[in-house]
């Protein structure tokens, strides 16, 4: 906000794409209907893709608008969205549409942080900022069997010098449904390279089995440059990481929040962007953190009867006493006490990192059927 009124030397040309001038043309938009409202939206057969925004030289993306009826949680999966820098043939970002936009687990609701908004729970924002050098493209495909019919967007980006080198940003999904027992979730494989780690949007669908006991023990654990057994970074806990304590309640911070927190229902949606804290790397980075929950000894009796896959981790009862590798075997004569432990939950999330090049090397979007499963309206 400090340099909305000093211009300067390096000329900035605003351009805006959307389907009233899809390459943001000098003095070509509108022009559909003699310029009276011509083209505000198109449509997306299933199985195609559109190019929502191309522009050559050196810019940057400064914002996105887009909203569409279809906005069901298996076509928020099911939608594609690629971004590519700078003639990579990868893209830096390949991310089912919603859960890029904080609508994880596919459902949409009201909210605005510091890096996307969704004011009435109908559109999708962000506000991140993305540089290119030579050029950018943004491709979204729908996955789905059915058409979209009305799909309205706008891309306003900047052409102007770039300072070098800079920092491409980069997204990347994951899920595991469900995580293997007593293994970390990935929020982001090893990569190497120079970059900075700005946050996580996560979803999180609860085991029914484990009814309504607290799933969000695991600590998130970052590993930075060599690390190898243990990271540099720890938590304390998937709530503390997110800013609050205690449990999970719904919340709405700039950096910090929970947009979704139903335990009946086994639904958490969250987010944590690091802003005023990035987390530089200089040769390699990776980010997990722990499927672990927590219960009183008389729940986790419950949830052992049932045969659920649990790992004891710790018990804290009069004293804390560390229980993980002990063949430690949970009964009625066993300590009173709140009992931490390894357990499987259906993960997902979108993982947003800037790096020193247009392209990366992890793995690729996995199919709609692996982004779609077992997803419920809440």
């Amino acid at each position: 906000m400090d340099d909305l009124f000093f211009i300067g030397d390096r000329k900035r040309l605003v351009r805006w794409a959307s389907f009233e001038n899809p390459l943001g043309e000098k003095g070509r938009a509108g022009m559909d209907n003699r310029g009276a409202k011509g083209r505000a939206f198109g449509s997306l057969d299933a199985g195609t893709s559109l190019v929502l925004m191309r522009a050559e030289g050196s810019g940057v993306v400064e914002r996105i608008w887009l909203t569409l009826e279809e906005r069901d949680p298996e076509m928020l999966r099911s939608l594609r969205l690629d971004m590519f820098w700078d003639g990579s043939e990868k893209p830096a970002v390949s991310v089912p549409l919603g859960d890029f936009f904080g609508a994880n687990l596919g459902l949409p609701v009201s909210f605005e942080n510091a890096f996307f908004s969704n004011p009435e729970g109908r559109s999708f924002n962000s506000f991140i900022k993305m540089p290119f050098l030579k050029s950018a493209r943004i491709v979204l495909t729908n996955e789905s069997s059915r058409k979209i019919k009305r799909l309205f967007y706008c891309i306003h980006y900047a052409l102007c010098p770039l300072p070098e080198p800079a920092l491409y940003f980069h997204a990347w999904w994951n899920r595991e449904n469900p995580n293997r027992l007593g293994h970390d979730y990935t929020i982001l494989p090893k990569i190497e390279g120079k970059g900075n780690f700005i946050g996580v949007n996560m979803g999180v669908r609860t085991n029914s089995g484990y009814e309504d006991s607290w799933f969000g023990e695991g600590e998130v654990k970052i590993y930075l440059d060599g690390d190898e057994s243990y990271p540099t970074l720890c938590g304390t806990g998937t709530e503390d990481y997110i800013g609050t304590a205690w449990g999970q309640g719904t919340f709405i911070n700039k950096t910090q929040g929970c947009l979704i927190s139903n335990s009946k229902k086994g639904l958490f949606s969250f987010y944590r962007f690091h802003v005023s804290d990035p987390v530089c790397f200089y040769s390699d980075i990776k980010v997990q953190i722990q499927v672990m929950g927590g219960a009183d000894k008389y729940k986790m009796l419950k949830i052992a009867d049932k045969g659920l896959p649990i790992e004891i981790v710790s018990c804290d009862g009069e004293k804390m006493e560390h229980l993980y590798g002990n063949s430690f075997t949970l009964d009625r004569n066993s300590p009173d006490g709140w009992y931490n432990y390894f357990r499987e939950d259906d993960f997902s999330s979108t993982a947003y990192f800037y790096y020193m090049r247009p392209a990366d090397d992890l793995p690729p979007l996995p199919s709609i059927e692996t982004r779609a499963a077992g997803l419920i309206n809440e």
